[in-house]
């Protein structure tokens, strides 16, 4: 699947998109900040706070105990403020 990171998330990454290939065990985008996280440092700084960073599935905002399965896209981002 390919995923997107958006903002800081990208930036403390250090790249806008890659595609990757989780577990099986890695079911729902809760567990696949987790998995990320588990990456590397980068990532670990990316998604040190878990519960502020949002997600959308295929161009669909979810919640974090969405199911990934058959996701092409998964993107991340920061929380937005409006102006």
């Amino acid at each position: 699947m390919k995923v997107k990171y958006f903002a800081w998330v990208r930036e403390r990454i250090g790249k806008s998109e890659e595609t990757i290939e989780p577990p099986s065990a890695v079911k729902t985008v809760e567990q696949l900040i987790a998995w990320l996280a588990a990456r590397g440092e980068t990532y670990a700084y990316a998604f040190e706070k878990p519960r502020v960073i949002r997600a959308a599935i295929d161009h669909a905002h979810v919640k974090q105990d969405a199911a990934i399965q058959g996701a092409r896209e998964i993107a991340f981002f920061p929380p937005m403020t409006g102006g």
